[in-house]
């Protein structure tokens, strides 16, 4: 696992660390060139469709939030909390950054790797 310096630009997240042009925020790649999965830490089940990530957070407190937004969105929101996950209703395109999103607000339960 490398380390470096991740750099915001035109609203996506790159690693500074290497490597010239990069693919960054275009499917699972995360400025690096490598695919990247979602694993759910208590079972080391990696995601692998959004049937299986509502299932887990399901589990956890969140529900699907149906706000009559975006229709290019699935969003999911924890009735105790003003947190919000908003991702791609195109799984192909469920990318690093919405992954280290649900990192975040699922603290110890997810994590992001290299697929």
């Amino acid at each position: 696992m490398s380390s470096g310096v991740w750099v915001f630009k035109n609203g996506v997240i790159h690693s500074g660390g290497g490597g010239g042009g990069s693919s960054a925020g275009q499917g699972n790649n995360s400025g690096s060139g490598r695919r990247k999965v979602l694993v759910h830490l208590p079972t080391g089940q990696a995601v692998s469709s959004y049937s299986s990530l509502e299932r887990i957070l399901s589990g956890l407190g969140w529900e699907r939030y149906d706000g009559g937004g975006d229709s290019d969105l699935f969003q999911f929101h924890k009735p105790s909390s003003i947190d919000l996950i908003s991702l791609p209703r195109d799984f192909s395109k469920f990318n690093s950054i919405h992954m280290y999103d649900i990192v975040v607000k699922n603290p110890n339960l997810f994590h992001v790797r290299d697929a």
